[in-house]
């Protein structure tokens, strides 16, 4: 008999198709996308690994139940006629977080405290007391979602975000989110074939989350928290196991990957964070304004970076966003730059034509993850070589 149950993954617009095929690579069944999300079905073997490896995920969440209402009385008489005891124990602490996408409630908090009336009055009920609410560290975190008039309940296996990955102790003004940087590095399709180059590096997050990518290093696998450890199915030697059999998936990286920064504290910060990722080896960060680098040699270069957009750090927009486009255009040959940016105007003035647009969003702020090829000579000549190359 299959011991497999549904997982829902929790997602960034946009990234959608590449957690779906991070889930498919590691071998996860039934993977369905939906919007900022992927539902798939695997074992307790597979939560683990999936809390441990999927790079592109915020959070993994196990319904428990699904069904319908069309009033509060529906809620609560739903709520407490479930068999919470299954799940929560009177020793354990729980919160609840509901998501709503329906008419038949407006608020979220109302729903929440309805959800926890039902459960604390049936504890009383069997038990005679009741379980505690802890709304900073919860040992058993409920998800309630609502759509039109279907209700799921989900147990949350990942506690904090899955984004909090442990490594950044310091941060810049204007950080970037580790999921984000991640789908990002993902979204730019690098091959891991060439050095890598944020010549905007901030605080370090897109640097370790390539250096993640290019050795398929689990990027959970020093988190200390997750949820799971507090259900009654927790299995700590198959949690190890797993532990032991994705660090074996771990591979050699043979190029370098590079982060430039003008400022000095955000060279400290950044240093500070890739000693904390153990990834020294593979990331070179120094002293630099990106507008006075060029390339060192003729080998391709895959660029990412996250500049300024006037939001948190004021800059010229078009003053700042021309300078990227003629730098990449005077001293980037023969490479891929991928930028993501907020100001959909500042593409206006790179002067270079995007080959790429990516919709995403930053926060609560749409973006766009923008490609520019630049070439070694005219796209004409560069044609014309690839022709003479494949012939």
């Amino acid at each position: 008999m299959s011991n497999d149950f549904k997982m829902i993954a929790k997602t960034f617009f946009g990234f959608e198709a590449i957690l779906a095929d991070e889930l498919l690579k590691v071998g996860a069944k039934k993977i369905e996308i939906g919007v900022r999300n992927v539902s798939f079905y695997g074992d307790l073997g597979f939560l683990y690994k999936a809390n441990l490896s999927i790079r592109s995920a915020i959070r993994i969440l196990k319904p428990i139940k699904t069904f319908k209402i069309n009033d509060e009385k529906d809620l609560y008489s739903s709520i407490f006629n479930f068999n919470w005891e299954d799940y929560i124990s009177l020793e354990n602490t729980f919160y609840i977080e509901s998501v709503l996408n329906t008419d038949f409630f407006s608020h979220s908090l109302f729903v929440s405290q309805r959800v926890k009336d039902g459960i604390v009055d049936r504890f009383r009920k069997l038990f005679g007391k009741r379980p505690n609410v802890d709304l900073d560290n919860p040992e058993i975190k409920i998800n309630i979602h609502i759509s039109e008039n279907v209700c799921t309940i989900s147990l949350d296996s990942s506690v904090k975000p899955l984004n909090q990955r442990g490594y950044r102790s310091q941060t810049n003004i204007a950080p970037i989110n580790e999921v984000l940087a991640a789908g990002i590095v993902m979204l730019s399709d690098w091959d891991c074939e060439s050095d890598f180059l944020d010549p905007m590096c901030g605080s370090g997050t897109l640097l370790i989350e390539a250096a993640m990518y290019a050795t398929n290093y689990p990027v959970n696998i020093n988190r200390h928290g997750f949820l799971f450890k507090n259900w009654n199915d927790w299995d700590i030697d198959l949690f190890e196991m797993i532990k032991v059999s994705v660090l074996k998936k771990v591979k050699p990286f043979n190029y370098k990957i590079i982060g430039y920064d003008k400022a000095p504290s955000a060279i400290s910060k950044c240093n500070q964070n890739i000693i904390n990722s153990g990834f020294g080896d593979i990331i070179d960060v120094s002293e630099n304004n990106f507008f006075n680098t060029k390339k060192t040699n003729d080998q391709f270069l895959h660029l990412l970076f996250n500049p300024p957009y006037g939001e948190r750090l004021p800059v010229d927009i078009q003053l700042f966003y021309k300078q990227i486009g003629d730098t990449l255009k005077n001293n980037y040959a023969n490479s891929n730059a991928w930028f993501i940016t907020s100001s959909l105007e500042a593409l206006k003035y790179v002067g270079l034509r995007p080959s790429r647009k990516i919709k995403l969003y930053n926060g609560k702020l749409e973006s766009r993850l923008a490609k520019y090829q630049i070439y070694s000579g005219s796209k004409k000549i560069h044609k014309q070589k690839l022709k003479k190359i494949k012939q």
